[in-house]
């Protein structure tokens, strides 16, 4: 049951994508500077873009993906959100 009431509780993921523009050392200062992550978690994040083409950045409600979202094409990076599945 813990994992259904989780998935209820944040049915959304940001999903960041790679991309050739940005450098892997700004993708990295983003993810610290907005989402207040760590130097150690932000490098693991921005090496699942380079490696994999996308991450999931962040969980969530609709709306709190809707803000991130909105913010990481702030920061021109290309992001998308998602159903968690």
């Amino acid at each position: 049951m813990p994992d259904e009431i989780t998935f209820l509780a944040k049915p959304w993921v940001t999903i960041v994508w790679n991309d050739p523009v940005n450098l892997m050392s700004y993708v990295t200062y983003v993810f610290q500077k907005y989402f207040g992550y760590d130097k150690a978690k932000a490098e693991k994040l921005m090496l699942e873009v380079h490696n994999d083409g996308r991450s999931a950045v962040s969980t969530g409600t609709r709306e709190e993906m809707e803000r991130d979202v909105q913010a990481m094409h702030e920061y021109g990076l290309w992001a998308t959100m998602e159903r968690s599945s």
